[in-house]
């Protein structure tokens, strides 16, 4: 209704609308009557083990809930629970939402800087982002793929300012709290090759390699086989433990019903990967909009071929494809296009200009 009253298509107001009630209402009923989703109490629980014990992860995880599939710099987001206890303002429900908008808020002031003829155009985009279903729904249970996909959008605006170090340091980040972030790290650094020369690709390799080092070597070396068994075998699929991550989509469907099905899956795997590298050596994105897409398309190869995944993790390749659309129009050097960009003009607003 706020959509269909404003003279402009997603308009700034709608999108603040959309996530009052999409977001807002559902955290704050969800919190008060206690819904969470299981990562916020494997995400506690890797931040008090890992401040007692040097490693976020079980020595011998038997059921799902022993396992901890993220990397270990998802533990932070749990370290106010270690540290003061339960409650609403220590729950990683709420610092893994603060960071998603923090790292997003970042990133829009990275893409618009010195560009304020598309500031209000971005700054909407953004906000709709958070509005989009996929984004909304992990926000409000407490999931923890968003503030991923916010570091890697994070890198992504840093490539389009050309900022090695910045890229670099976001990659990283991102790199240290989930697997599903690092084919991002190959595709900004192509883009960084591309665009502003091989020095520029080697920095944020370099830098993108060292940050997520220091954060995962540590709890690698205190304890490698919890490690393996939490990190590696049990998010892949490979574990004698089935993971809950099972949407039934084509790598799940041929785990369950071919045999070697996982293998199939993994071999699937490795072949898009190899065929994403190759469109990347042969046709490097030469901007931050075209590295989104690719890796985007990366990304959902990924997804419809893992033996064990789930749909909400499209919250990657959507959140991307919207970017692209945000960075398509921070490039915009008029601000008349600049507006028209992203607010697609409904069948409405054209008829309603044409009258005017």
């Amino acid at each position: 209704m706020v959509a269909l009253s404003s003279r402009i298509a997603w308009s700034l107001v709608a999108a603040t609308t959309a996530v009052v009630g999409a977001l807002g209402v559902p955290l704050v009923w969800l919190t008060a009557v206690g819904l969470e989703q299981m990562e916020v109490g494997v995400v506690e629980r890797a931040a008090r083990h890992l401040l007692e014990t040097g490693t976020p992860y079980l020595a011998h995880p038997v059921a799902v809930h022993d396992f901890n599939p993220y990397l270990p710099g998802m533990a932070s987001f749990g370290f106010p629970h270690a540290l003061f206890g339960a409650g609403v303002f220590s729950s990683a429900r709420l610092w893994t939402l603060a960071g998603f908008l923090a790292v997003l808020a970042a990133a829009v002031a990275v893409l618009v800087k010195d560009e304020r003829h598309s500031r209000r155009g971005v700054v909407t985009g953004a906000v709709w982002i958070v509005a989009s279903p996929v984004v909304t729904l992990p926000l409000a249970i407490g999931g923890v793929d968003p503030v991923v996909v916010a570091f890697v959008l994070l890198a992504l605006a840093y490539a389009h300012r050309g900022r090695a170090v910045g890229a670099g340091l976001a990659l990283g980040a991102a790199a240290a709290l989930k697997w599903t972030a690092w084919p991002a790290v190959p595709v900004v650094v192509i883009l960084m090759a591309a665009t502003k020369g091989p020095r520029a690709a080697r920095t944020t390799a370099a830098v993108s390699a060292a940050a997520a080092a220091l954060v995962v070597v540590p709890p690698l070396l205190a304890d490698p086989r919890a490690f393996f068994d939490n990190a590696v075998l049990y998010p892949f699929g490979l574990s004698d433990t089935t993971s809950t991550a099972a949407s039934p989509l084509l790598g799940h469907l041929l785990a369950t019903v071919l045999p070697h099905g996982k293998t199939i899956a993994v071999g699937l795997i490795g072949a898009g990967a190899i065929a994403i590298a190759v469109s990347l050596i042969v046709r490097p994105p030469t901007n931050a909009a075209a590295a989104a897409h690719r890796l985007a398309l990366g990304l959902t190869i990924a997804i419809l071929l893992s033996p064990a995944t789930r749909i909400g993790y499209a919250v990657y390749p959507l959140t991307l494809l919207a970017w692209a659309r945000c960075t398509t129009l921070a490039g915009l050097q008029h601000p008349h296009r600049a507006a028209e960009m992203w607010p697609m003009q409904s069948g409405l607003t054209r008829l309603r200009s044409a009258g005017e």
